[in-house]
């Protein structure tokens, strides 16, 4: 099973790593594995909450997220996305850019940081609404009760997760023209780029949830039918294809776990240019990451691991708010990315481990019980 799901994370991870020293010796070597580890611990919160997700799809849309998902992910995120940075804020064309990125490392590195303001702007907002609508819900499993319980009560006043976002927002834009007026640099002008940015993060994430829960209503519908189509394929001896059976509503789920995607890795193409300004080996780095990433989240639903630690996904979406804070943070000051990722880390693992506890708690008692009456002890 294990080789079964990871097979080609390890394929990929060999491959890369005789590039990288193909490319530049041992010190690519190095550079490439640092980036790997550094993706995965990045987005590693990413992989629980892709799951979440990933289980509501059936297995043919699960090898369409391994297969075109990965070169989406890798291409596009990984190698596309900082070059397309590069060419709009510089004003340039793409060749330009791509031109600059392997004879001007060093212009390219400060393109991209010119550009971090806007993308940790609409990143941190993107991530932080994700936080919010899931920390406002009252679900009957709860890890953080003092802290969920209150907040789920007042989850019920209308659009309060999109008032607190925007109240950030103007704060986060605020500050960044304050400081920078302050200390007589020539960013405050950028202030109005963060606005805008973080309010097109803001409504990606309105249109893009808005899609997934109009399309995830129509799955369920969908699932109904197929079950009926199941059956009469079964009675008149006929095979139903699995791409009928996937329908359009899992392919607008395939759509949202790709921007979702897309999200989480703003941290990890940034933080990489902290480690290497060469474009080959950081799509190496980055997409030996994204590889696991997907092969993770995948080895996550057949395991049925959120199924049996009911609080990895909240400890997964307490790690997405701290890294939208940290990001907004990052607009004005600078953050060590494996902060960044030790913090998410450490969420996922302590929800973890309070899974852990529960789960020998429900034991102790001899049955099932309630899941809700066994405190997680955090």
């Amino acid at each position: 099973m294990l080789l079964k799901t990871f097979g080609w994370s390890f394929a990929v991870t060999a491959l890369g790593l005789a590039a990288a020293a193909f490319y530049g010796g041992w010190e690519a070597f190095g550079v490439v594995a640092i980036l790997s580890v550094l993706e995965i611990s990045l987005s590693f919160d990413n992989a629980v909450v892709n799951a979440g997700i990933l289980k509501k799809m059936n297995a043919f849309w699960q090898k369409i997220f391994l297969t075109i998902g990965v070169l989406i992910a890798v291409f596009g995120m990984r190698l596309v996305f900082p070059v397309v940075i590069v060419a709009v804020t510089a004003k340039i064309g793409p060749i330009e850019a791509v031109d600059l990125s392997f004879n001007e490392p060093e212009r390219y590195q400060e393109l991209v940081t010119d550009a971090h303001p806007a993308i940790a702007a609409f990143g941190g907002m993107f991530l932080l609404m994700i936080f919010l609508d899931f920390i406002f819900e009252d679900r009957d499993i709860q890890w953080l009760r003092w802290i969920e319980r209150p907040l789920a009560k007042l989850g019920k006043v209308d659009m309060l997760s999109v008032c607190i976002a925007l109240i950030v927002l103007l704060v986060a834009a605020m500050t960044f023209a304050t400081n920078a007026h302050q200390h007589g640099g020539g960013h405050a002008d950028k202030a109005e780029t963060v606005l805008l940015s973080g309010v097109a993060g803001l409504i990606t994430y309105l249109i893009v949830g808005g899609l997934s829960g109009f399309f995830e209503n129509k799955l369920e519908e969908e699932e109904e039918r197929e079950h009926e189509a199941e059956e009469e394929a079964k009675r008149s001896g006929k095979k139903v294809s699995a791409v009928a059976l996937a329908g359009k509503a899992a392919f607008f789920m395939f759509l949202y776990l790709e921007v979702l995607d897309a999200s989480f890795s703003f941290d990890g193409v940034i933080g990489a240019f902290a480690i290497t300004n060469e474009i080959v080996l950081m799509a190496l780095g980055l997409g030996i990451g994204a590889m696991y990433v997907r092969s993770l989240t995948v080895y996550l639903v057949r395991q049925g691991t959120l199924d049996d630690y009911v609080y990895l996904e909240h400890g997964a979406h307490y790690a997405i708010g701290a890294l939208a804070v940290l990001l907004l943070i990052t607009i004005q000051y600078q953050i060590n990315e494996l902060i960044t990722g030790f913090i998410g880390v450490a969420l996922i693992g302590l929800s973890f481990w309070s899974s852990v506890r529960r789960n020998k708690a429900l034991e102790a008692e001899g049955g099932e019980g309630s899941k809700e009456e066994v405190p997680s002890g955090v």
